[in-house]
């Protein structure tokens, strides 16, 4: 027998979306108001997982019990202005009131009110849906995978005397996820960083297992000194790698400072393969550019004596299940990952492939930048890497 159709209450939707941005997925808020995660994962997309706001009606509105003071009124032959004075209105707040819901003689108070939550309803348009310019702005640093944050803070620094072309990162967010409104289609959001069908909590999470080895004679980064914590120079790198299908992987290094990033091309993820990218790279660098590298502690990095000794970079580690030692790295990768997704092989990107996506990065704005381009911080003259 067919299962019927579930709707949610007023206050379960309230639940839903509270539920939601607590990180709670579909299937444990099902259970909560026994229902299935697809009718769950139904309610929060048409909004696009953002809780819609309250409707509160404007006190400045006609309420129920004044319209229906209102009819009494009419029932009792009492003038406009009469009537107004009563309620302490406008004579032409009451005129049009009555002028909009079938005029004296057929005025109903309940229906009134029910017309006026409807009209409440109507559709309003916003700044992205009024400015066609701007919306085709919008677009286009979409498709390039700037992200919203990105967009909103480059138009308040390049259209800085024009209000009209500026708007917050949310606005731009809302337009995408929200479906209702159609402003933005919701199919962008494949150019955005997690490319998700609609927002998540910052507590959502996904669990899973990680391994790790020891690195022989690594150095810890609590031995790192506070020149390199606080990003005061340029030329002090963090580093991973990224991993794809059919066991292929590439690494990337990033510049604390500067934000600068290089990805490199591997011939496999064993030591030897990531020395040999690192020395390539680090070569040709000029010395003031190579003043350390901070890296976790996977084994393809078992060779790191060997790099400081040929390039004289000392080499720091995060502590195990610490990536967050290496943030702005994981930034980095989570970046990188809007070009080369999640199961994608790797293999068939050239290195000049890999130098196109990381100029794509480094031409981008950045909020911690002040919304300058890694280009612009770093050194433009040094050839980073071919």
């Amino acid at each position: 027998m067919k299962r019927p159709k579930r709707t949610f209450t007023l206050a379960e939707k309230e639940l839903v979306f509270d539920l939601w941005k607590q990180g709670t997925g579909y299937s444990d808020i099902g259970r909560v108001l026994d229902a299935a995660p697809g009718t769950v994962f139904t309610a929060l997309r048409q909004s696009g997982g953002i809780k819609p706001a309250s409707r509160k009606r404007n006190t400045k509105h006609l309420t129920l019990a004044e319209r229906e003071e209102i009819r009494v009124a009419l029932s009792a032959k009492m003038s406009l202005r009469a009537i107004a004075r009563m309620l302490n209105r406008s004579p032409s707040t009451i005129s049009r009131e009555i002028a909009r819901n079938r005029g004296r003689r057929y005025y109903k108070a309940v229906d009134a009110d029910n017309r006026a939550k409807r009209m409440a309803k109507r559709p309003k348009l916003g700044a992205i849906e009024l400015n066609p310019e701007l919306k085709q702005i919008i677009l286009t640093k979409l498709e390039l995978k700037w992200s919203p944050e990105q967009i909103s803070g480059w138009l308040r620094v390049e259209h800085s005397r024009r209000k009209r072309m500026q708007v917050s990162h949310e606005t731009i967010y809302k337009s995408m996820y929200v479906r209702a409104k159609s402003i933005i289609h919701h199919s962008f959001t494949q150019h955005l960083r997690r490319g998700r069908p609609m927002r998540h909590s910052r507590y959502h999470r996904r669990s899973g297992d990680r391994s790790f080895t020891s690195i022989v004679n690594g150095v810890s980064i609590h031995e790192r000194s506070k020149n390199i914590d606080n990003r005061k120079s340029v030329g002090h790198w963090e580093g991973d790698l990224v991993s794809g299908s059919k066991n292929t992987h590439i690494a990337t290094l990033v510049d604390r400072k500067s934000r600068f990033t290089i990805i490199l091309k591997l011939a496999g993820k064993d030591a030897e393969s990531v020395h040999t990218a690192l020395i390539s790279a680090f070569k040709k660098m000029p010395a003031e550019y190579c003043k350390s590298l901070t890296w976790d502690r996977g084994m393809e990095l078992a060779k790191h004596a060997e790099l400081t000794k040929e390039i004289g970079i000392p080499v720091y580690f995060c502590d195990p299940q610490c990536p967050w030692q290496r943030g702005t790295n994981e930034n980095t990768n989570s970046l990188i990952r809007q070009y080369l997704p999640r199961k994608t092989d790797l293999s068939p990107h050239s290195q000049q492939k890999l130098n196109y996506i990381a100029t794509q990065l480094n031409e981008r704005p950045r909020k911690t930048l002040k919304f300058k381009t890694p280009s612009h911080m770093i050194e433009k003259s040094v050839a980073m890497i071919t």
